[in-house]
């Protein structure tokens, strides 16, 4: 599933249609995607200007004139894209609103996205401002410490990936917090010591900083993924072939760099912290 910083690059695609405005609407109709939208209101967008959108963790926003929002989650598959203003939908293309210059597009082939919108609002219900974005200043210490400390007997990897307090987070992205900040993934939140916590929350901002400078801007991630020069060790990163090797009762395949989907490698903890060892596996 697209996390915070592909769900940024997917909002800014939208981009050039900013200030112009919808001169009609394409939509399939009766499609599980639109599933609970109104689809005499998505139709009711055309002669509204897209005035600007907004991203909070995961969900997309996009504001037109007179009050009218249209909100969209990508799901595991949803893609935004902007065409010609001669475009004809394909089979995936659910939702096109046309402009006199472009068209703009969400695609979803699975479907397990999901369109919303709402007329003559000031907000839409379902638009929330909290958790605090992640990369704001009111995602803080205060806040990281009082979320993590109601869920003490959870794994802390679990914890990461709860939108409720780390919005936008997804697995390669706590994979990678936990990896820099050096915590085993399933230890559980109430064993944390001090200096852990602060790790994990220094990490947790640099992913998400470095996630939107990166990929966020253009869908890139060759500086994103590269490891701290003080970690680096040629055991665990990238090979110029895929290989397998057994950690306990599970097979890990280790991709080559440009797959994307492969990107993180598990390691041992005796390959990340020689020194830590077997001491650092009981967590």
């Amino acid at each position: 599933m697209p996390e915070l910083a592909e769900v940024e690059w997917y909002r800014s695609q939208w981009n050039a249609g900013i200030g112009d405005k919808i001169v009609s609407v394409a939509l399939h109709s009766g499609k599980y995607v639109l599933r609970g939208a109104d689809e005499q209101s998505l139709r009711r967008l055309s002669g509204r200007k897209l005035v600007r959108s907004e991203r909070h963790g995961k969900q997309m926003l996009f504001r037109f004139s007179d009050n009218a929002f249209l909100g969209i989650h990508l799901g595991m598959t949803g893609k935004m894209r902007a065409e010609s203003a001669s475009f004809r939908p394909g089979k995936y293309d659910h939702l096109v609103l046309y402009q006199k210059a472009r068209a703009l597009v969400f695609s979803d082939a699975r479907q397990l996205g999901r369109v919303r919108v709402n007329l003559d609002v000031r907000e839409p219900p379902w638009w929330k401002d909290d958790p605090p974005q992640i990369e704001s200043g009111n995602f803080d210490r205060a806040f990281f410490d009082q979320f993590l400390k109601r869920h003490g007997k959870a794994p802390i990897k679990a914890v990461l990936l709860m939108q409720s307090g780390f919005a936008g987070i997804g697995n390669w992205m706590a994979d990678e917090i936990l990896w820099r900040a050096e915590v085993i993934p399933a230890k559980r939140v109430f064993r944390l010591t001090k200096t852990e916590r602060e790790a994990i929350f220094r990490a947790t901002k640099f992913v998400v900083k470095h996630a939107l400078a990166t990929t966020g801007r253009d869908f890139s991630d060759r500086d994103y993924f590269r490891a701290p020069k003080a970690s680096r060790n040629p055991a665990t990163l990238h090979v110029a072939t895929p290989f397998k090797t057994s950690l306990d009762n599970y097979t890990v395949v280790f991709g080559a760099p440009d797959e994307r989907e492969q990107s993180f490698l598990i390691r041992t903890p005796a390959e990340c912290w020689p020194a830590r060892g077997a001491a650092a596996a009981r967590g």
